[in-house]
């Protein structure tokens, strides 16, 4: 069901959009370019967890991080965090997703009773549409020295010719155990009293840490998972292209700060993760996918939906995320949740 009031958020958004693209284009065309040179390592493997580890940053899910995280909720009040996959969501890139029933019913009758049953045919990138988890196996980067691609740990997935094709052989999410940790908001949207951030817009370190002060709670620690609210997914229901077209994301800056915190996973409610688009260096698109994902093994979680987090003032919260075990994947669809 649309929100009250969305064609006309959609039609300010429209605005707000090109006005602000226009803006941004010129901007990095003129000033940006260079930003971030230097910002990607050139060799960001072995992995700190060993030249075989699958799991990067989930591997700082432990015992010690679990189980202070059970004592924080007070109310048991649960936050899902996902959006419903529909066949009409916002699809960036070309991608696909189609689910249908083939009959009503699918099968039966059978017995006396005349069981009969419905299933689903599902046709898409699971993985990577809608809410959903990139994985380690999704981002990668090309090596300078050699011209080979390489994602997380250095990855190269040349070397399984031909045994790639139904999956990766390596960093899919069946390595993942559960996210259960420590979850943080960082309402960047309410900070700036917007309802949604504008496209090309970054969060600095500064308003980070500025959310923090004014929640109210311990600052960023190691295992924690870290959300932002920009408020782009207001735009969800609206014109796809308008919502695929650009979002705001975090300044490199705050991509640094993330990993050497040692956070288990981030998230934002925007197509592209932590993401700014247009980019602040043209030069470099996608810094956080690169940096977060294939430098450091974190990965990241799109489309959220944390507006009622927001609404309620829910800074810190109890976070539950388990990823899908498909094998080889390239991350995973989200049933994520937030318990206050």
């Amino acid at each position: 069901m649309k929100r009250p009031g969305i064609k006309a958020f959609m039609i300010v958004l429209a605005a707000v959009f090109l006005a602000a693209v226009s803006v941004g284009v010129y901007h990095a065309s003129t000033c940006c370019a260079g930003v971030a040179e230097g910002f990607l390592p050139e060799k960001w493997w072995p992995s700190k967890y060993g030249p075989e580890d699958n799991r990067g940053a989930n591997n700082l899910i432990t015992p010690e991080v679990v189980l202070p995280a059970l004592n924080i909720p007070k109310t048991g009040k649960i936050y899902r965090l996902a959006l419903p996959y529909t066949n009409h969501m916002p699809l960036p890139w070309g991608r696909t997703y189609s689910l249908t029933i083939p009959g009503l019913p699918t099968g039966g009758p059978y017995g006396k009773q005349g069981v009969v049953w419905n299933d689903e045919f599902l046709v898409g990138e699971i993985a990577q549409v809608g809410t959903q988890f990139d994985g380690l196996g999704h981002i990668g980067m090309k090596d300078k020295k050699d011209g080979v691609f390489r994602w997380y740990n250095g990855v190269n997935f040349q070397q399984y010719p031909g045994a790639n094709s139904h999956g990766l052989k390596r960093l899919g999410p069946e390595h993942m155990v559960p996210y259960v940790t420590r979850g943080v908001l960082i309402d960047a949207a309410g900070l700036k009293g917007v309802k949604t951030m504008k496209p090309g817009e970054a969060i600095t370190v500064e308003d980070l840490e500025t959310c923090i002060k004014n929640a109210g709670i311990a600052p960023i620690k190691k295992g924690d998972a870290v959300l932002f609210n920009t408020g782009w997914i207001e735009g969800w229901e609206g014109d796809p292209k308008i919502y695929n077209a650009g979002e705001p994301g975090v300044d490199l800056k705050v991509i640094k700060y993330l990993a050497d915190k040692e956070v288990s996973i981030v998230g934002a409610d925007t197509w592209g993760a932590l993401d700014v688009v247009p980019a602040q260096d043209p030069d470099y698109p996608f810094p956080s996918h690169c940096y977060l994902e294939a430098v450091n093994g974190i990965g990241q979680l799109q489309n959220l939906d944390l507006r009622e987090l927001a609404k309620d003032k829910v800074y810190e919260f109890l976070f539950v995320f388990a990823p899908i075990p498909l094998e080889g994947a390239t991350g995973s669809p989200v049933s994520a949740f937030a318990i206050k």
